[in-house]
């Protein structure tokens, strides 16, 4: 496929940008159809570049599925870092944080879809991404300090486990988009409109909040 103008221009003046775009298809590109089903082709039509451009970029299909990856981590470990939650009492932190990853993880369902088929084939892709093992830690340690911060004032329970407490957070909040169609054909979709999702992250805020209090922090 030949080269126009204006796509050269974006090369040059905005590489970054480029593999941002590039980036954002992908994740949805590859969302859709998983690794196999997912045609470079179909992510070059709908970017400002060219196929040999990604591969130039990201090296092939494989590379430029584990950016896509990293992309989508980082994202929400972006917005979790734009919370400010160090400057919060810890019990409010925490809120914001469960309340963040519930709307985040709805409003992002191309990251649990991406999140799913790594799931599938035994998360082979995401282990071997230092990035991705990188962004977590950093998640891990924020939510540590939180429940330092939240038990040295006498509010949260001694001894919580940070990843154990991360994993309870992901578990509603991921589970809320992954089993919407199945939970929908079986139940109803009531529970998937604005006032019962606002009702469904509250409840979720609440019951983390219930986890980790002491009996006297309630």
């Amino acid at each position: 496929m030949g080269t126009t103008t204006e796509e050269r221009r974006s090369w040059t003046q905005d590489p970054e940008g480029v593999k941002r775009d590039i980036l954002s298809v992908a994740v949805s590109e590859f969302a859709a159809n998983g690794f196999s089903g997912a045609r470079v082709d179909t992510i070059a039509s709908r970017t400002r570049t060219s196929k040999r451009m990604i591969y130039y970029y990201f090296g092939d299909k494989h590379g430029l599925y584990t950016r896509a990856l990293e992309a989508a981590y980082l994202k929400v470990r972006e917005g979790e870092a734009s919370l400010d939650l160090d400057h919060l009492p810890p019990a409010k932190a925490l809120a914001r944080l469960v309340a963040f990853t519930f709307e985040h993880h709805r409003e992002n369902p191309d990251f649990i879809r991406m999140v799913m088929i790594e799931n599938i084939h035994n998360a082979k892709n995401l282990a071997a991404s230092q990035v991705i093992r990188d962004l977590n830690v950093a998640a891990i340690d924020k939510l540590a300090d939180i429940c330092r911060r939240g038990e040295a004032e006498g509010l949260f329970r001694p001894g919580l486990d940070p990843v154990a407490l991360h994993w309870q957070i992901s578990a509603a909040s991921f589970f809320n988009v992954s089993n919407r169609p199945s939970f929908s054909a079986i139940f109803g979709p009531e529970l998937y409109d604005e006032k019962a999702q606002v009702c469904l992250r509250d409840q979720t805020v609440e019951a983390i909040l219930a986890i980790v209090a002491t009996s006297t922090g309630k």
